[in-house]
């Protein structure tokens, strides 16, 4: 399946800034418990706090749901994705590679949250949505997972289906802050 031509868009002005954001790697992993396993194996320590992300290195896992997790490898992509799912099967849990199902862009300057706010319902204020935390919400009538990165960035992911209308959003609320 081609890649939506917003996949590779940019937007800038002197207040926001939208740009792609690509992964290496992109795996579901499920079963609480399997957890461990999971840690050993992927060797990144699973958020177990809702709503929290944890970084080693160039990967992340993003807190998803009690039993949900998604890593991301940003540079390298992970390897022996077979072997790794099979040890999850053994141990209960469960391991899916969804690199392709999503788009993500990183929001950044001081206008990233008022573009964030004109789509999506969720508190973004920096007490509220601080780095480290990520939520799935809604950004106009699709749902995205947002990730306030360590870099300072808001990442925005959405299903690659629905990335033309987050997409269109996001530049849309941007043009407020264009030059």
């Amino acid at each position: 399946m081609a890649s939506p031509a917003c996949a590779a868009a940019t937007f800038a002005s002197p207040a926001v800034n939208l740009r792609p954001l690509a992964f290496a790697s992109a795996w579901n992993v499920q079963g609480a418990g399997a957890m461990a396993v999971a840690e050993a194996i992927l060797g990144i320590a699973l958020p177990s706090t809702p709503l929290a992300a944890a970084s080693h290195g160039r990967t992340s896992a993003l807190w998803l749901g009690p039993a949900s997790w998604l890593v991301l490898a940003e540079d390298a992509p992970l390897t022996r994705f077979d072997e790794r799912r099979d040890a999850l099967i053994a141990a209960g849990g469960a391991l899916f590679d969804v690199a392709a199902s999503r788009v993500a862009w990183a929001v950044a300057g001081p206008g990233a949250r008022g573009v964030l706010a004109a789509g999506c319902p969720l508190d973004l204020d920096a007490r509220e949505f601080p780095r480290g935390r990520c939520a799935q919400s809604l950004f106009g009538r699709v749902t995205v997972l947002l990730w306030h990165r360590d870099d300072g960035d808001i990442a925005v992911m959405a299903a690659r289906s629905f990335a033309l209308d987050v997409w269109h959003g996001l530049v849309t609320a941007a043009g407020e802050y264009a030059a």
